[in-house]
């Protein structure tokens, strides 16, 4: 085979990888219910449940996203997103927009995302590249489209600090476009499955539940947590006790 027929072979999975992320995007955000129609409260939750899962976890799945790659083209990437995070310190500028808005997080909001939440951190702890690259992709690609509907909750409850949706609304194009490079620069290195067929979108499905407990609050955390048992209910962890040896026990949030 020659030289030049190498890149086409590599484009078609990316590109078939992105048009599936891009159907789920889709469905997510056509799920989302009309700001009007939401009682003060309602907005209030969503507000405060994205605040609870973003503020102190998108530089640790970022993070998680930089352990596991091996390219330097990937790691590059990703080390251009987390200096723009921490240097502009996006968890203030979150914290900033959720205030005003009444929506700093409660016990029960971190509740109602704590099982699906869980399941996405032990997901990113398995440190697999292309799989957490497609995750990551995807939730940029959501986020940048998802920022108009936030920042209509905020001023539905009489907020005017927009700093974090303005911000993301524009600097996320371009994260989502960079991911899908670093992808393409890891999957180049053939570490992992790279067929659109083969690569296990799972990643993606965990934070599209995430995302679905964070519109829905109590009401999606039961499902969600049904859904994550049937998910892992094969995978085991193992559990040393002294004197047995180790066994196995599915793992634990």
């Amino acid at each position: 085979m020659s030289s030049t027929s190498s890149p086409r072979v590599q484009e078609q999975p990316i590109a078939r990888i992105q048009e599936q992320v891009e159907r789920v995007i889709e469905d997510l955000l056509a799920s989302l219910p009309k700001t009007d129609q939401l009682s003060a409260e309602q907005r209030r939750g969503i507000i405060a449940r994205y605040t609870a899962v973003l503020e102190g976890n998108f530089i640790y799945w970022m993070t998680g996203a930089w352990l596991a790659v091996k390219s330097d083209a990937a790691r590059s990437k990703i080390v251009e997103n987390l200096h723009e995070e921490v240097r502009d310190s996006h968890p203030n500028m979150i914290r900033k927009f959720a205030m005003p808005a009444g929506a700093l997080p409660t016990t029960g909001d971190t509740m109602a995302v704590h099982q699906s939440l869980t399941d996405m951190r032990l997901f990113i702890g398995r440190l697999s590249s292309v799989r957490i690259l497609i995750t990551m992709a995807f939730f940029e690609g959501l986020i940048q489209r998802f920022m108009p509907y936030l920042a209509e909750l905020a001023q539905l409850q009489g907020s005017t600090e927009m700093e974090y949706t303005d911000v993301h609304g524009v600097c996320d194009v371009t994260h989502t476009a960079e991911l899908y490079r670093a992808l393409d620069a890891e999957m180049l290195l053939g570490n992992e499955a790279v067929s659109a067929a083969g690569v296990s979108f799972e990643g993606v499905e965990l934070l599209r539940m995430l995302c679905e407990n964070i519109i829905t609050g109590s009401r999606a955390a039961a499902r969600s947590a049904r859904k994550s048992d049937e998910a892992y209910d094969a995978r085991l962890r193992p559990v040393h006790v002294s004197g047995n040896g180790a066994s196995g026990v599915r793992a634990q949030a």
